[in-house]
Formats: structure tokens, sequence, C-alpha cells
């Protein structure tokens, strides 16, 4: 999604712990020297910033957190310049800056829409699609643009040229399409005549990982260059776009403020 040029979270969790004890060795000073100081005054003013701090932290790592999405790899879903609402606890309460599961909640499901830390790069946030589960065995036609999971080829819809919003245009082109995994029933891109690196993937997902793929399939850096993705890198599930900003069709982008994720 978008590359982070230092650790928020680990910026929170410090600023958090710092002024946590300073708050707390200001009541204590306070109890034992009553007379107001200007080392109390101090101690006080920043210990103050403690319980904003401390609530942002809590609600960022197990409740929810706001990302922007910087390309175009989940077209149609989702565009460059929409803001995503992400649930931070659907596959569990995790540990700041650690990361380690303290409470086991949810696992992703075929077809939801996470955000994960790149396997490759930590630091970096993307966000995919769930199309392999633990286990499973997928095999991926780049040129036919057909996917099969254990052996059962997952259906597709044709609806024709996409017509709607482009992030660009080198968009034209696009062959919009209705993928059907499972339950859930999304919109797709392909366009024909471009390919990946490889003509055909075919793998097992190993236990506790993912295989990720963008909605975007010909126009997305996804599972088949660079691997699964880690159960302990989901960050959460992005659940609808809570605002948009394009400059260049300001009202259009407006209708979207509200889509449910799907």
């Amino acid at each position: 999604m978008n590359e982070l040029h230092f650790d928020f979270e680990a910026f929170l969790t410090l600023a958090s712990l710092i002024t946590g004890l300073l708050w707390a060795l200001a009541k204590f000073l306070r109890k034992k020297e009553p007379v107001h100081s200007k080392k109390h005054s101090v101690l006080e003013q920043i210990g103050s910033f403690f319980p904003v701090l401390f609530f942002v932290l809590v609600v960022r790592t197990f409740v929810f957190e706001p990302f922007r999405i910087p390309s175009s790899s989940m077209m149609p879903t989702l565009l460059t310049g929409d803001f995503i609402y992400v649930n931070k606890f659907s596959y569990g309460l995790k540990l700041p800056v650690f990361h380690d599961t303290i409470i086991e909640i949810g696992h992703p499901k075929r077809g939801d829409i996470v955000v994960f830390r790149f396997p490759k790069n930590q630091s970096v946030d993307y966000i995919k699609r769930v199309i392999g589960l633990p286990g499973d065995r997928v095999r991926y036609d780049i040129r036919k643009k057909e996917i099969y999971i254990n052996e059962k080829l997952i259906k597709q819809e044709l609806v024709g040229p996409y017509q709607g919003l482009m992030d660009n245009e080198n968009d034209k082109g696009l062959i919009e399409k209705y993928e059907f995994l499972g339950e859930k029933k999304h919109r797709m891109f392909t366009w024909n005549h471009r390919y990946g690196p490889t003509d055909f993937i075919n793998v097992t997902v190993p236990e506790g990982h993912y295989f990720v793929l963008g909605d975007n399939r010909d126009n997305s850096e996804d599972s088949r260059k660079w691997g699964f993705v880690p159960e302990r890198n989901l960050v959460g599930e992005a659940k609808f776009i809570w605002m948009h900003w394009r400059t260049d069709d300001f009202w259009q982008g407006l209708k979207r403020i509200g889509t449910k994720l799907i």
C-alpha cells in the first residue's frame, strides 16, 4: 500500500511508556513533596499527554487503523485516493511492535481483503485479496487468467470493457469481470495481452500462510511474484471506504465514501 518512513506504532508505544512513567513519577512526587515546584510542573505537563497517547495506541493497535490507497493494484474495488477503515481485531488481538497474537479471534477467509506487512520489507503495508488458505493447492494460468483451488476452477463472469473511474490513461483496455470465491462475488480486472513473469503457477500454501492477489490481476505485485503472507504479518481486514480524494474527479470520488468492501 504505502511505505512508512518511520514506525508510528513503535513511536506511539515508546511515547506512551515515557509519558506514563513521567505521569506516575509526578503523582508520586506530589504525594511525597506536597509543595508545588517547577520540577513537578514540568513532569505533570509532559505526563498529561499519557492518557491521550495511550488511548490512541490502544485504538490503533486493537480496534481500527485508517489507510490510504496509493496504487491501482486493487482496482476496481479500490482506487488511488481511497481512505479505508481496517478492522484490527478481525484476526486476533496482537501486541504492538512485537505483533504476537495474545487473543485469537478469527482467521482470514477466502475472498477477504487484507492489509499486511510486506514479507520482504516489514516497514511497508500492502493490501490484497486472500485467494489461497493454508493447505490449499493454487494453480494460476496467467495467459488464460484462470485460478484453480484444489483442482476446482474459480468461476469468472465477463462484464465487458471497463468504463468507470480510472487512475490514469494507461488503464484503458481493462476488461471487467466478476470472480466468485465461495459465497463472495467481487469485481476484478484483466488486461488482454499483458502477462506476468511466468505463464503458470502451481503451489501449495504452507500452514500459517496465505496466497494473495490484487483485483487488478495483470497490474499487481502479489503472491505470484514474492510468495506467501505469514499470518503474523496480518494487520487487519479492510471493511469500507470512509473518505476519498480525487483531484481529477472530485464529485465521483465523493460517491465512493461509505462503500462497503466485498
